[in-house]
């Protein structure tokens, strides 16, 4: 028989062994990424199973370019474009596969991909797919990354950022987005954690800055986040869309998304538009409680609170889990350093918010 209980007492003594578990519904998520809380919202379940029942088929069937690709599909493609100010866009079954699709895709033999060292693992999966040069920056290091730029002879240059780091929750830097610009470098913004949660319309990091949309920018975004769903979208240049749909695999290989999850994300896009103002005041107002009670200031609704090791981690989660609250207790090698991952999500009442944070500042004293 093939083994591997050593490998997994090694992981359970560093404290970094990991287990499915099943939370009581009663307990209070703090630690989700169903920012806005729209999948408990049955108003938008009722409206999009109804969308979905007067369509001939419930299911794709085959993959895009066989005959999977549904009316549900492109509104929903369309929908995006307008939201968010692009020209073509492509839905994928979820961020990881999108992020394989575009790296492996887009980055060819003779280019170099530029990424941030703290880019998703399923960025980093990717990049071990390319014959082309990889090349990490420094967190958020605008000059460390010109540097590499002006120095580059690739034929095409590709920076890889997220709009919202999941773990650090700051942002991209300004800067970055015009490194790209000013070196014609391909811009890929992995937005699954800043769509939904910042900018005027709710829609990102380009929002948030005020930037218009370019040619050279390629966005990311996932439906398992703040749309309350599952699944991904890409949004780009038709060019870029046309290029990625005849050559990513996750596009030509995979049965087409569900259907469900993507007339659900429509639903949801339209309702985010309907109630920005509404959802922008809960946004703050979350805000000011963790910066009150805590002192950190988030731009999104992501509150990193470092603890000295994985162990700490682990028990104050416990700790936090037999008051009724859930937090998340990250641990290496997803993080550099264990982290409490508390999430001010609107699917939380503002006083269990505080309650938790009060409990959480007495916990890392």
């Amino acid at each position: 028989m093939i083994d591997y209980s050593k490998e997994l007492a090694a992981l359970k003594r560093s404290g970094r062994y990991r287990e499915r578990r099943l939370f009581d519904e009663k307990v209070i998520d703090l630690a989700s990424n169903d920012y806005l809380g729209l999948a408990h919202n049955k108003d938008l379940l009722n409206e999009a199973c109804a969308r979905l029942a007067s369509s001939t088929s419930h299911a794709p069937k085959a993959s895009m370019l066989v005959n999977g690709y549904h009316p549900i599909h492109a509104s929903f493609e369309k929908a995006l474009c307008r939201a968010n100010g692009f020209e073509a866009g492509v839905i994928l079954g979820s961020g990881f596969n999108a992020n394989i699709a575009m790296i492996e895709a887009l980055v060819r033999k003779a280019d170099e991909l530029f990424m941030d060292e703290k880019y998703h693992a399923s960025g980093v999966l990717a990049t071990k797919l390319l014959d082309a040069k990889v090349s990490y920056f420094k967190h958020n290091d605008a000059e460390e990354l010109q540097k590499m730029l002006e120095s580059s002879p690739a034929k095409r240059k590709i920076i890889a950022v997220e709009g919202i780091y999941s773990m650090d929750a700051d942002l991209v830097s300004r800067e970055i987005i015009s490194l790209a610009d000013d070196y014609g470098a391909l811009l890929i913004l992995d937005e699954a954690h800043s769509s939904g949660v910042i900018g005027e319309h709710l829609t990102g990091i380009l929002d948030f800055y005020g930037l218009s949309v370019k040619e050279n920018y390629i966005k990311m975004g996932t439906l398992g986040k703040a749309y309350g769903s599952f699944g991904a979208y890409i949004l780009a240049s038709a060019h870029i869309i046309d290029y990625l749909v005849n050559r990513a695999k996750p596009i030509i290989y995979a049965t087409a998304p569900s259907l469900f999850d993507t007339v659900l994300g429509e639903v949801s896009l339209e309702y985010i538009q309907k109630n920005l103002l509404s959802f922008k005041k809960q946004i703050a107002s979350r805000q000011k409680i963790v910066e009150s009670i805590l002192g950190l200031k988030s731009e999104g609704l992501i509150v990193p609170i470092r603890v000295k090791d994985n162990r700490t981690a682990i028990q104050i989660q416990a700790e936090l889990l037999q008051e009724g609250y859930l937090v998340g207790a990250i641990r290496q090698p997803t993080v550099d350093a264990p982290i409490i991952r508390l999430i001010a999500r609107l699917g939380a009442d503002e006083k269990a918010l505080s309650d938790v944070c009060y409990l959480i500042k007495s916990k890392i004293r």
